[in-house]
Order: structure tokens, then C-alpha cells, then sequence
């Protein structure tokens, strides 16, 4: 017990910011959502992605994410779950949570102000198909900068922790990633609306979910994190010197925050 005590902390000591951006976002899913379905979001998202992590890295199937191995230099120093870094699965959590408020506030019927910015049709919202797959292809779209930074992990404090057997297409990094992050957001999602329907009905006329809070600019909260989450990554391409792959990264991000303007500018009218 002690010394998996001492692995949980040096996870935290060895990844600090992924614990800032996991706790950012259960404030966030905790007022959105309540606790029960933080609860059932968090163990839910976090097995997918193990289960396809230990698939593809483990188990050597390469599926969905594609063949890639991890180094095992931190395995006495953090914690991991049968061959599998804990801190991996666990950022799958807050990363599918974001893309998916990004894609409802993207999709929804946004009401912006001077002192307030909602989603009037939240809930009805989350739930549409298309919100999914947008959903998944904004996860996606976090990964294509995410990962080719973190596969230099050695040349900033990540540490060098996984690599692709036979290279890949982009800086390293394979197609196949990108496809198996787009992959998992909607299995995640998709499981999670169903198993929200079967244990609580589809909410109409129900209690507000303990835990919700209303504040001001709530629908802002998720948008801030998915771009505070590039910001970062962008932050440390540029700063191990890797020019083309922050460009490219940038490149990637504005047209996204050009589509969150316009969600906004469209006050009260459902995309």
C-alpha cells in the first residue's frame, strides 16, 4: 500500500500539469453535469482509453491507435496500470470532456452577452449526433498537437515515454494515432449518453442533478481548458525549438477559435 502510495505521488510530482488540467475539469463537469455523471464520465473514459491503449501498446494489436511501445524509465517512479502509464489513460478523461463542450457550444443555440454566455439547449444539444463526431474530430484535433511534442518528451520534463516502432507520417507520428483518438472520443461519448439514458431516463422534468451550478460565462469554462490545453502544448513546441510543428500547430488552432467566435456572434440562433 506504501509504495503505491509513493507511485501516485510521484505521478503527481513527475506529470503536474495534467493534474492542473484534471482538476480544472471536474470543477467544470462537476457544475455542468453533477456528480454522478462526473463520476460515470471519469471511470468511463478513462477505461476506453486504457482498454484501447493496452491494445494497441501492450497487446501489440495496434488497434485503434495503431503500433507503438512504451519505455518503461518511469515505471519505478510513477504509476502504471498493467503496462500502461496511469497519468496516459487518465488525460483521455479531460480531453474527451472538453472537445465535447467545445462541439455542443459549436453546435448548440449559444446565448452571449456583456455579462453571460450559456448554451440555452445544452442538454438537448450533447446528446446530437453530430455533436459526437465533431467531438471527436476536436479530440482529434488536440492530438495532431499534443502528440508530436510528447514524442519529444525527452528534450522537455515529460521524459521520453513511448515511441512508434516503424516511424510516422507526421513528425514522427503515425495516421493511425490520430484515426484511434478520433475513435475513442465517440466510443466515450456514445457509451456515455447511453448509460446516462438506462440509469437516469433522457431528464426531461427531472431534478437539477446535484452538483450543477449556474455562474456566469459557464459555457466559456470548457472552451477555456481545450484551448488553455493547446496553449500549453503549443507553448512547449515552440519552446524546445521545433518552429514547423508550432506553425503547424497554430495553423491548426485558429480556425478553430475563428469557429468559436462565430458560435458566439450567432447569439440565440441554433446551428
Amino acid at each position: 500500500m506504501f509504495h503505491f502510495i509513493q507511485l501516485l505521488t510521484g505521478t503527481v510530482a513527475l506529470r503536474p500539469y495534467v493534474f492542473i488540467f484534471l482538476l480544472a475539469y471536474l470543477f467544470i463537469a462537476l457544475t455542468h453535469m453533477g456528480w454522478k455523471k462526473t463520476a460515470l464520465f471519469t471511470v468511463l473514459a478513462y477505461t476506453v482509453a486504457f482498454v484501447c491503449e493496452w491494445s494497441s501498446a501492450v497487446a501489440g494489436t495496434g488497434f485503434p491507435f495503431g503500433l507503438y511501445r512504451y519505455l518503461d524509465a518511469t515505471r519505478d517512479r510513477e504509476l502504471w496500470i498493467a503496462g500502461v502509464p496511469f497519468m496516459d489513460s487518465l488525460s483521455f478523461t479531460f480531453l474527451a470532456y472538453v472537445s465535447w463542450e467545445l462541439a455542443t457550444v459549436l453546435r448548440g443555440k449559444v446565448q452571449a452577452g456583456p455579462t453571460d454566455v450559456r448554451v440555452m439547449n445544452h442538454d438537448r444539444a450533447r446528446r446530437k449526433w453530430s455533436v459526437t463526431l465533431l467531438a471527436a474530430f476536436l479530440m482529434m484535433s488536440l492530438d495532431i498537437i499534443i502528440d508530436p511534442v510528447a514524442l519529444q518528451g525527452e528534450r522537455w520534463f515529460l521524459g521520453k515515454i513511448y515511441y512508434y516502432p516503424e516511424g510516422g507520417s507526421y513528425f514522427g507520428v503515425t495516421i493511425a494515432n490520430f484515426i484511434g483518438w478520433f475513435f475513442v472520443c465517440f466510443v466515450i461519448l456514445r457509451l456515455q449518453l447511453l448509460a446516462e439514458l438506462f440509469l437516469w431516463g433522457d431528464g426531461r422534468g427531472s431534478r437539477i442533478p446535484v452538483g450543477v451550478v449556474d455562474y456566469p460565462y459557464k459555457a466559456l469554462g470548457p472552451v477555456a481548458l481545450y484551448f488553455g490545453i493547446l496553449a500549453f502544448n503549443l507553448f512547449m513546441t515552440f519552446r524546445i525549438g521545433e518552429k514547423t510543428m508550432g506553425y503547424a500547430g497554430v495553423f491548426i488552432t485558429l480556425p478553430l477559435l475563428l469557429m468559436v467566435m462565430m458560435a458566439l456572434s450567432r447569439n440565440g440562433r441554433e446551428y
